[in-house]
């Protein structure tokens, strides 16, 4: 798979702007606040819909303006399609070959990809729920099943919450209506363990060997999924039976809380390093490394899962890697894959690698193919 064409309108700090990609490296290289990294957020926005970078969409529209569009023209071994994504007033419409798209789960995996950006390799400082919306945001490219699935637990997790706080101030609320909600919950939740499970379980076949090819240690590394509940069996049945006894072992806990304290929704995972937790007692560059052979490892799988290669998005991450990783990382990318890297410098990549690399020199909001 691979993205031939981007097409942005009023999106950021870009009036107008069209870019024929190379179906291998691309390289974006410019200063600081110049715009290179709003070309791969543009590229993850149509990917997946939403943006890493804003909690409000309408910061993706240029200063000034009501509507942006994002367009990219997809190839997908002997198909290609338009996607578009268009913003005006608090509202996004998405489209295929310009036909409206209105289910997500129709929209997502149409266009792949596993981003590393600077944020990315600090996830193992980060919080739990940074960390569980990079297992979502993955995972859900991956597997429709789970994006219908863990949407549908929300919504369910909300109607929850709300009436634990009806059952605590209102003795005579039904609480059987608060009981089958409980059990749908349970439904939708042992979907997600078993997913994530499969996914993490995935991960770590390769994740091993990719550490060692960068580094080229002899470390042993793991990824460990930490659900928030103890859980013996992922079969389907155990695992719904542990769930209900949890549930109501603790209902009374739950009801003095007023929300739901145990389920996927409060689930982690951690890097182990020759059975250390990488959190506690790794260095910087190991946690960093930890990251990015994860992230790696994900290639593999979604050639697997989805018959057809990722687009690997690198923001800006070469400058916070010695040469020895830099040269790792990319040796990874050279099969046949689809990689676009932004970059302040290209001392930062080595020149084997720029021969038949397309480079763009990006300034003030002006992009030039060099």
């Amino acid at each position: 798979m691979n993205i031939s064409k981007i097409n942005l309108v009023n999106f950021r700090n870009y009036s107008k702007l069209s870019i024929n990609l190379g179906q291998n490296m691309n390289i974006f290289i410019g200063n600081n606040a110049q715009g290179k990294t709003n070309i791969l957020e543009s590229i993850m926005f149509l990917a997946l819909t939403k943006s890493p970078r804003v909690f409000n969409e309408s910061d993706l529209i240029k200063y000034g303006l009501s509507k942006a569009i994002v367009k990219g023209k997809v190839k997908d071994n002997n198909s290609i399609r338009e996607m578009e994504i268009s913003l005006e007033k608090g509202k996004k419409s998405l489209s295929i070959n310009k036909t409206p798209i209105k289910k997500l789960s129709s929209y997502i995996s149409n266009l792949i990809i596993i981003s590393f950006t600077p944020d990315d390799l600090n996830i193992i400082k980060s919080s739990p729920s940074i960390r569980r919306n990079v297992l979502n945001v993955q995972i859900s490219q991956l597997s429709k099943v789970y994006l219908n699935t863990y949407n549908e637990y929300n919504k369910l997790l909300k109607v929850r919450n709300e009436y634990l706080k009806v059952l605590f101030t209102n003795s005579i609320a039904d609480k059987n209506y608060f009981d089958v909600i409980t059990e749908k919950l349970i439904e939708k939740a042992v979907i997600i363990y078993q997913i994530r499970k499969e996914y993490i379980d995935m991960i770590n076949l390769s994740i091993t060997d990719i550490y060692d090819d960068i580094d080229n240690s002899k470390a042993k590394i793991s990824m460990k999924y930490e659900p928030n509940v103890e859980i013996l069996d992922y079969d389907t049945n155990k695992l719904s039976d542990t769930l209900k006894n949890i549930f109501k072992t603790n209902y009374r806990k739950e009801l003095n809380n007023g929300v739901t304290l145990f389920g996927p929704h409060r689930d982690d995972f951690s890097f182990y390093l020759d059975e250390k937790n990488l959190k506690i007692y790794g260095s910087q560059g190991q946690q960093k490394l930890a990251v990015l052979a994860y992230k790696l490892s994900e290639v593999p799988i979604f050639i697997d899962k989805c018959n057809s290669t990722p687009v690997l998005l690198f923001d800006d991450i070469f400058s916070e890697l010695d040469i020895k990783k830099r040269n790792g990382v990319l040796k990874y990318v050279q099969r046949n894959i689809q990689t676009i890297i932004t970059t302040t410098d290209l001392k930062n990549i080595q020149k084997k690698y720029l021969k038949e690399a397309f480079i763009f020199e990006v300034k003030e909001g002006k992009i030039i193919r060099k």
